[in-house]
Parts: structure tokens; sequence; C-alpha cells
């Protein structure tokens, strides 16, 4: 384990949201799925997953909907909770940051949660990108 591993929390994400995540990307199949992590940033917690619409309609990349994220956002913010992530599915590399998706990556706070269906089955992975660094941070499923 790195030092930067070391100090970089788990995120905290219930097993029905894990869940969802994989039916979504397993959905929006050959294409990319992209959706939205709510909950709270201070803690690393993820409450909810909002699917949203790939603009792009790529296998490749993905354009979340931006109608359906300021919705999202606003939302969230009226409850008290804010968007603390995005993810998107790979659909035939593994999970783990494209260049594209470090140069697009539009918030260092954010969780950035990839899941690759390279193997059939969904399988997510965490990560963090600031200044272009990528670090993997551990996913903590509960119930």
């Amino acid at each position: 384990m790195t030092m930067s591993e070391s100090a970089t929390p788990s995120l905290n994400v219930p097993q029905s949201v894990l869940d969802a995540i994989g039916k979504h990307a397993i959905a929006c199949y050959p294409e990319e799925a992209c959706g939205l992590l709510v909950g709270a940033g201070a803690t690393n917690t993820v409450l909810e997953f909002h699917a949203t619409e790939n603009v792009a309609r790529s296998a490749r990349v993905y354009t979340i909907n931006p109608k359906q994220h300021m919705v999202i956002d606003r939302d969230a913010e009226d409850r008290g909770l804010e968007v603390v992530g995005v993810v998107h599915s790979h659909t035939h590399t593994e999970a783990y940051p494209s260049s594209t998706d470090v140069a697009q990556a539009p918030d260092p706070t954010w969780h950035y949660m990839i899941v690759t269906l390279k193997r059939g089955v969904p399988e997510p992975r965490n990560f963090r990108i600031i200044n272009g660094v990528i670090t993997e941070t551990p996913i903590n499923s509960h119930n």
C-alpha cells in the first residue's frame, strides 16, 4: 500500500446502490452508462445513485445530460446533500480512468467510480483524480 492509498479514505456505498449501478451499466450496454452519486462528501458516503442519459451515445466516451445533472444537483442541495461523484462504465476495458477521463475530471473533491463489463459482470472501482493524479480508493459496501 502506498502512502497516498493509506491516506485516502474509502467510499462508503450501500450494496443496494452498487446493485443499481451494475444494473444500469448492463442496461446501457453496448454504450457507456453514466450517472451521479449523491451523499455526504465530508464523510465519503454515498446515499443515492442517479442514472443519467449518456448524450454522447458512445461505447467509448460518456457525457452526462447537463439538464439532468442540474436537476440532480439542485435536488440534492435542497435536501442538504451534494453530488459527491460520477459513475460511468467501461464496456470492454478495465475499470481504470482513461486519459479522456482524467482530462475531463471536473472536480478534485469528487469520486470517480468506473464499472467494467469486460468479464460480463459489473465490477466497480473507485478513484480520486486530483491535478491529473489518479488514486484508487476502496469501496466499502454495506447494507
